[in-house]
């Protein structure tokens, strides 16, 4: 079984409420919170283990909020290979206005990293087996830089990891400029920007990645196109897969999920259309949830089943 590890270096304790009505100045009645964990790799590997596999995310914790994610990760059966910083980890707070639907997002700065620490999660990667996947997901912290981003990369490909990215501007650009990835997953308006123009239809997506690819960047391209599915493409063609009509509850957590399940997928040997229907379904089995909640084994299996059977070749 080909080992899976997660690396989130700005984790997050994520806090969710509900309160009647959004106002300024006077105090807002909420509901008891809800605690859950954030952050990009470590929503991929509780995704992961949520579909019935195995990922172990490596991630920092300081104080008090960074103890409570990892007592989280272990109630979900996520095994947890922890840092520890100075920083306390930060604290997310995500609020659902009943009267109207809409939900409000405020995202703190992660918590800062030091040199000294950061070192140690390079040393950390000498542990792993050689040939297995790392994700590495999610925003970069205070402290860390692109360039300490691309050093990191380029040790673990000496070590005969297999990296895929999720990440964005910046930070995304940097690991496809030291390139050899086995998969990455922009959104299209991420990939316009990598290939500096306007993408306007399917064949200009499908160009656009190919592109990226044919230059050795990335052996996958996988573009989240929203409503629409996704696009898959690697050498060998491409497909974009369209998930069936459901209604959104929310958002949160579908990208997530997305790479979760096609890591999976991956780790077990299939191909890129098997790999991309699964993330379809997982990222859709995600929006039927309210909150922070990611998929369901048993959501993304019937959504998956469903998808075998509709494909569109681009």
């Amino acid at each position: 079984m080909t080992q899976i590890t997660t690396l989130t270096l700005a984790p997050s304790l994520d806090s969710a409420t509900t309160t009647d009505r959004m106002y300024a100045e006077g105090k807002l009645r909420c509901s008891a919170p809800l605690f859950e964990p954030g952050g990009g790799g470590i929503n991929v590997a509780r995704a992961i283990v949520h579909l019935g596999g195995q990922a172990t995310a490596l991630f920092p914790i300081g104080g008090p909020t960074g103890r409570h994610l990892a007592e989280l990760l272990t109630l979900e059966g996520v095994c947890a290979d922890t840092i520890e910083t100075h920083d306390w980890t930060r604290q997310n707070l995500h609020v659902h206005v009943a009267s109207t639907g809409e939900q409000y997002r405020f995202v703190m700065p992660g918590a800062h990293l030091t040199p000294a620490e950061f070192q140690l999660f390079e040393q950390r990667l000498e542990q792993l087996e050689t040939d297995s996947l790392l994700v590495i997901s999610g925003s970069l912290p205070p402290g860390i830089s692109t360039e300490d981003l691309q050093h990191l990369l380029v040790k673990a490909q000496r070590l005969g990891l297999r990296c895929i990215i999720d990440s964005s501007g910046p930070a995304l650009k940097a690991c496809l400029d030291i390139g050899h990835l086995a998969l990455v997953k922009p959104n299209q308006k991420e990939l316009a920007e990598l290939v500096n123009r306007e993408l306007n239809d399917p064949d200009a997506v499908r160009r656009a990645a190919m592109e990226i690819i044919t230059q050795g960047k990335t052996e996958r391209v996988v573009v989240s196109l929203g409503p629409q599915g996704a696009m898959a493409v690697d050498k060998k063609g491409a497909f974009q897969v369209v998930p069936p009509p459901v209604k959104t509850m929310s958002t949160v957590g579908a990208g997530d999920s997305m790479v979760g399940a096609m890591t999976q997928k991956l780790a077990d040997g299939a191909d890129l259309l098997d790999m991309v229907r699964y993330g379809v379904a997982a990222g859709s089995a995600a929006t039927l949830h309210t909150g922070t909640r990611l998929c369901t084994q048993e959501d993304t299996q019937r959504i998956y089943d469903y998808l075998r059977s509709d494909v569109i070749t681009a």
